[in-house]
């Protein structure tokens, strides 16, 4: 009797195809004839395998083997099984990396001439503060390389044409035999392209591309700092062969302003206030980023307490919210004080040091219960 294809891959009824397709793929080179010579018992493992595997990996022949078991394959037509030498060599032309995997060299580059996305660019642009806080328009310019419009990007001098490869024979790879493995390579006549160029283009020497400076408009959103990067689809380098274009990354530099400091979306500014402002409170202007408004110094403000204003921050780049503007108060001690200033201090001096005492004797009367 035959064995259950699902015990000869070490799978489940219920296993995936992919789960299927890896069983497969680890057991034929385990048991592949040409790693086990002379072991008759490992060759008749190795058709084992590649009948599984062919019944198992198609939906009809499965759907009929679960339902019948193997005499329901003979009802649905299918007894003649391919070779499982054919059936190994098919399933590992589909992968690229397979002698990468197994013996440290590849088979890369069977795919001539598919189309390639254009490399990636980055761009560090330095902006002003105020570009940053409120966002706008700025224009930059950059080198990137295009396609030749000359050739069309052909990398051909127009009116010629591409010559097969004599190498290759136009396959871009070239075979060489080693037992049962077929290796193959990049052709090293024209580097797996298939084709050789004998009329290259004057314009861009058969390269198919130009560097050219490219004026792009880029949209600053209010509210950015140092280190944002900023993305503009397909403004990288073209593609080849038909390949879409990549992307341009503009990475933010914010110069530091000459009033403001930033804290997250909150801007602190540092104002100066005269002592007598700070003990009897006062109205002052403060600059904001929209021009200078009105606020109130509270009676008593100590130095270095800070005043915050909602909503005179800066803008949120993901949220439409303000952060605050910090006003950091500064109390500035007069210097060159007149004759006059200095007795009134000193009068001041008196009056608070009496104060002062009065507090205390209030403050021991008190404990001592009078």
């Amino acid at each position: 009797m035959k064995k259950d294809y699902y015990q000869i891959l070490g799978v489940s009824r219920n296993a995936t195809v992919e789960e299927i397709k890896k069983a497969y793929r680890r057991l034929a080179f385990q048991y592949h004839p040409d790693r086990n010579p002379n072991d008759p018992e490992a060759e008749q493992k190795f058709k084992e395998i590649g009948e599984a595997y062919q019944v198992l990996s198609d939906p009809q022949k499965r759907a009929a083997y679960d339902k019948y078991g193997h005499e329901g394959l003979n009802n649905f037509g299918y007894t003649n099984f391919r070779s499982s030498y054919d059936i190994f060599e098919e399933f590992f032309s589909s992968f690229n990396d397979i002698f990468d995997d197994f013996f440290g060299f590849g088979s890369r580059g069977r795919s001539r001439q598919r189309p390639q996305r254009g490399a990636d660019l980055r761009y560090d642009l330095t902006i002003s503060f105020e570009l940053a806080a409120k966002g706008g328009d700025v224009e930059i310019e950059i080198p990137k390389q295009e396609d030749c419009d000359a050739c069309n990007g052909s990398g051909v001098e127009p009116g010629n044409s591409l010559e097969i490869c004599p190498y290759c024979g136009g396959k871009g790879q070239v075979y060489q035999q080693h037992g049962f493995f077929r290796i193959s390579s990049t052709c090293p006549q024209c580097g797996g392209s298939g084709s050789i160029n004998k009329n290259p283009c004057k314009k861009c020497k058969g390269q198919g591309r130009i560097l050219k400076n490219k004026k792009i408009k880029i949209n600053i959103p209010p509210g950015v700092e140092s280190g944002t990067r900023l993305r503009l689809r397909g403004e990288g380098e073209d593609g080849s062969f038909g390949g879409p274009p990549g992307d341009l990354y503009v990475v933010l530099n914010v110069e530091p302003h000459k009033i403001f400091k930033r804290k997250g979306q909150d801007l602190i500014v540092p104002v100066e206030i005269s002592f007598v402002q700070a003990a009897l409170g006062a109205k002052i202007e403060v600059p904001t980023l929209d021009g200078s408004v009105l606020v109130e110094i509270p009676k008593g403000t100590q130095p270095g307490e800070i005043l915050r204003i909602k909503g005179q921050g800066l803008p949120s780049i993901d949220r439409n919210k303000r952060g605050d503007l910090l006003i950091e108060v500064i109390v500035k001690t007069p210097t060159n004080l007149s004759k006059k200033q200095i007795e009134l201090l000193k009068e001041f001096e008196k009056l608070d040091k009496q104060k002062t005492k009065n507090k205390i004797k209030n403050f021991f009367k008190k404990a001592m219960g009078g």
